[in-house]
């Protein structure tokens, strides 16, 4: 198959050049019935961009940076699948690089890919990130940068989140409504946004269904989840407590699956005894034993409207003078994990 070019498209549909182009980039100059026109059959004849000449033409390398904390969460899997769906069509090229909840990798990330002339980064934080330095100093030299998920309130920039106190607000909303009086809540470092945002979620819900927040029902795990034994002392010390909870809420992937191996290896019922919701994307949660109730964020739909600001930025940079921060909703998905006590017995 010869390979199709922007004459081609421009023949085939009655346009100039000048405007596929433009429509392909995703110009603001063109109108949306243009760009969508030119789109789908730049699809349907697997129109792909030659990096090289766009490269030449625009000095530019077409690629975009992506760092996050580790790709094996399915959260960032995920994430990175609408990043791509989008980028690809776009003409970039996406290099991923994992930070492993370590800023010192973080930072050798960002020196590399910067090193490498991405023309923009978009970054999910470490566990660890407290300085940001690095990202700072990078914007002041005018490197396009977007963060989602995990997001800096210091940094002035285009950001992509979900509505992580609504989505915590209804988890624990549920467990109080399925009877549930000690619930505990087990997460991530304080200093990440979606720690204080889930956390004031969670202290919403028991203040307002008359539930007294009790600090000691909180326990952070500073690796985000990723050390198994950091995960299982968090649980054991909520074990230990005068008062066990009767149901935890945790934040994230690992620190759910964590949570669950360490109940079951002490032969601790759920939900009969304990109660669990998870803050989860991970896509066997129905296959779980029991199967996991979990608060479920659009993270595809993430990753494709992130790269699409990052793209802007980078496209049209003297267009920006105001910044976006897009929250997504999420959904809650309930399954046996938190039935009622009633129905646990």
């Amino acid at each position: 198959m010869e390979t199709i070019t922007i004459k081609d498209i421009a023949k085939a549909l009655g346009l100039s050049t000048s405007t596929v182009s433009r429509a392909l980039r995703n110009s603001y100059e063109i109108n949306p019935e243009t760009k969508k026109l030119v789109m789908e059959y730049a699809e349907r004849m697997n129109y792909r961009p030659n990096p090289i000449a766009l490269s030449l033409r625009d000095s530019k390398s077409k690629s975009i940076g992506v760092i996050i904390p580790e790709i094996a969460n399915h959260f960032f899997s995920q994430l990175i699948n609408g990043i791509e769906s989008i980028a690809y069509n776009l003409g970039y090229h996406v290099v991923i690089f994992q930070s492993h909840e370590s800023y010192e990798r973080e930072v050798a990330n960002t020196n590399y890919l910067v090193s490498r002339k991405v023309d923009g980064l978009l970054i999910s934080l470490s566990s660890l990130t407290t300085n940001l330095f690095h990202f700072q100093d990078l914007m002041e030299r005018g490197l396009p940068i977007v963060f989602l998920d995990r997001v800096p309130n210091a940094i002035e920039t285009h950001k992509v989140v979900v509505d992580n106190f609504a989505g915590s607000y209804e988890a624990t909303e549920h467990l109080i409504k399925s009877g549930r009086k000690r619930i505990a809540h087990l997460t991530s470092p304080i200093y990440l946004s979606i720690t204080t945002e889930r956390l004031a979620g969670y202290k919403q819900a028991l203040e307002d269904y008359g539930l007294p927040f009790d600090e000691s029902y909180v326990k952070y795990c500073y690796h985000g989840g990723k050390v198994a034994t950091e995960n299982e002392a968090a649980v054991q010390e909520m074990l230990e407590m005068p008062e066990p909870p009767d149901a935890i809420f945790t934040a994230s992937d690992r620190l759910t699956t964590g949570c669950m191996s360490v109940l079951q290896k002490k032969n601790i019922k759920i939900p009969q005894q304990i109660a669990i919701v998870g803050f989860t994307n991970i896509s066997v949660a129905e296959l779980l034993n029991p199967p996991l109730t979990a608060v479920v964020q659009p993270a595809m739909e993430m990753g494709q409207q992130a790269v699409e600001l990052l793209i802007r930025l980078i496209e049209h940079p003297q267009k920006t003078d105001v910044f976006e921060t897009r929250s997504l909703k999420t959904s809650l998905i309930i399954r046996e994990s938190s039935v009622g006590k009633a129905e646990a017995l």
